[in-house]
């Protein structure tokens, strides 16, 4: 079949159909989208025009370094801080953008020469040894910390090289350096974990008030608006101080005179404690072996634990303070009692004799506290019933947690009657049968020392309001007890031979000295030696705690090891605190 021919006529009427088709769309297609066009601008800049504000803020908002609070003694001297440092960084993701020949795994020769190169004498550190760092496999390498304000400007001058940064961090310092470490504790802002007062107080510390953010140009300027808050521009946040009960000058005699001890008898652990009985607060607290919280690090777990709270022991002699206490207050026995002293017993199978025999007969409750009688003491503890005993001991706080403002504390080993045995009693009158933390002894201790009412010990200074949460005060035993039991106390120190006695101080106090435990039974080769007491005895100002674990030689007693570093952080502490004499 033949084909029609088309004439130029018609093509050119069909061009110009399918032109005036094509130009119709076209204006169709730009009217949709200049339509669209409108509605975008009016949705971002009336209708919805915060959600883009925030964007563009959002790259405007400068992250400031959020400082944690500082923590200071009793007399404002500081004991940790937070110490802003600066870090110069290479980052080898950049070269990317910028090197055509970028290899992911090294900064290219030619960079890597010219930033050391230029950073040599800002950073004090030799080519060579930039150049060894920049090779590093790294996407973010460090290339020098702790630099100055005025090196990091140094470095932004040198702001062409777009593969450094210098970035701020924080670091937590204690200035007094091992002083009070235990107390203390560490904080370590990467990994967020911390002990002791950095620990327990670590909201307090951490608390800021809310403020407004401060926002800056790429280039670092403050863009200032009517927003802007002036004094944040000008501080770093930062979060509340935290002050101590702790007195650094005692808290230094303390550490060394219980290092000194500690070192020439080769001891496995030590502890000295001091605290105000009518109050709770403690004004020194040193343990054995010690450590550097700004190096915690370096340090075992042994040197960083707190045994004198998280570990248990049996209190020895010094329990007996509490027998006789517990007697006087049921009404058992009277300032003038005398009891009957054999020197050896034998009860249910098991043989008990004092450290020291004197010839048998009655002796009064100073003649037992002075020649620290197990056989006398249990005697005292015979007159109670196993309930009234257990009471007595439980309400001074035995058994349970003293609540002091520390972790780890353990709530120590106290068996309720019903699981004693024939020899429970005659135990505990002496101070074994049970097994206690420091803390323990020093709060129940210090309720004979406050007219009966135990308080509960802190390192926190409180304010009035978070006293009435934090500290309790509990009337363990009468005030007259309380009384009657120090005067036998003080005689006892002041008739004998004791290392504790005070030269312009009564002292009302008590040594001992209790086997340890050595796999699974008590060992005569191994032994905790102790001394506590407080001072003046006529109103108690000051308790002392001193013990030590495993102390070795010569004539290892509570008297001979304990009582010497006691004397001297008592006589110290006296002179520090300026307390009155009553001698």
């Amino acid at each position: 079949m033949k084909k029609k021919k088309i004439s130029k006529k018609d093509w050119q009427k069909f061009l110009q159909g399918r032109y005036k088709g094509t130009v119709a769309f076209m204006k169709i297609l730009f009217v949709c989208w200049s339509i669209g066009l409108v509605y975008s601008l009016f949705v971002t800049g009336v209708k919805d025009p915060k959600n883009y504000r925030v964007k563009a803020r959002a790259q405007q908002v400068s992250k400031s370094v959020i400082l944690r609070g500082d923590i200071y003694d009793r007399n404002g001297i500081k004991l940790a801080t937070d110490e802003i440092y600066r870090e110069v960084y290479a980052h080898k993701k950049r070269q990317e953008k910028q090197d055509p020949d970028y290899d992911p795994n090294i900064l290219t020769v030619h960079s890597q020469s010219e930033v050391a190169e230029k950073l040599s004498p800002i950073l004090d550190i030799s080519e060579e040894e930039l150049l060894n760092k920049l090779k590093v496999n790294d996407p973010i390498i460090t290339l020098k910390r702790g630099i100055d304000k005025k090196t990091e400007q140094r470095v932004d001058a040198v702001g062409w090289i777009q593969d450094l940064s210098v970035g701020k961090k924080t670091k937590r310092t204690y200035p007094q350096g091992t002083l009070g470490a235990h107390v203390l504790g560490y904080y370590n802002f990467n990994a967020d974990i911390a002990s002791g007062v950095e620990q327990v107080a670590e909201k307090k510390l951490e608390y800021t008030q809310k403020f407004m953010p401060i926002y800056k140009t790429k280039d670092g300027n403050i863009i200032f608006d009517t927003d802007t808050d002036i004094l944040a521009t000008t501080t770093q946040p930062k979060g509340e101080d935290v002050t101590l009960t702790i007195d650094a000058a005692i808290q230094y005699i303390a550490e060394k005179e219980l290092f000194k001890m500690a070192q020439e008898r080769d001891v496995d652990n030590g502890f000295a404690i001091v605290m105000n009985p009518k109050n709770g607060e403690i004004l020194a607290y040193a343990v054995y072996p010690n450590y550097d919280p700004n190096k915690y690090y370096k340090a075992s777990e042994q040197d960083r634990n707190n045994w004198s709270l998280t570990g248990i022991y049996p209190p020895g002699s010094t329990f007996k303070i509490i027998t006789i206490a517990s007697a006087m207050d049921l009404g058992k026995i009277h300032e003038n009692t005398q009891v009957y002293d054999t020197c050896k017993l034998k009860i249910a199978g098991t043989t008990i004799e004092n450290s020291h025999c004197y010839p048998d007969g009655m002796i009064s409750l100073v003649d037992l506290f002075e020649r620290s009688s197990n056989v006398a003491s249990f005697g005292i503890a015979k007159l109670m019933t196993d309930k009234e005993f257990y009471d007595k001991i439980r309400k001074f706080g035995f058994g349970q947690k003293t609540g002091i403002d520390l972790p780890g504390e353990s709530p120590g080993i106290l068996y309720s009657p019903k699981n004693w045995d024939g020899t429970t009693k005659l135990s505990l009158s002496y101070g074994y049968g049970t097994s206690v933390n420091a803390m323990q002894m020093v709060a129940a201790v210090g309720a004979v020392a406050n007219n009966g009412v135990m308080v509960t010990p802190h390192v926190i200074k409180y304010s009035p309001e978070e006293a009435e949460k934090k500290v309790k005060y509990t009337q363990v035993i009468s005030p007259n007890t309380a009384q009657t039991v120090t005067r036998l106390l003080a005689k006892s120190i002041e008739q004998g031979k004791s290392t504790l006695k005070m030269d312009k101080y009564q002292l009302a106090a008590k040594t001992g000295t209790s086997n340890k435990i050595v796999d699974g039974k008590y060992s005569s080769a191994q032994s905790y030696t102790s001394a506590i007491g407080y001072f003046p005895a006529s109103n108690p100002q000051v308790l002392i705690y001193v013990g030590f674990d495993n102390p070795k030689g010569y004539g290892v007693w509570g008297n001979t090891v304990a009582g010497p570093v006691f004397h001297e952080i008592a006589e110290q502490t006296a002179r520090i605190l300026n307390l009155k004499q009553d001698k």
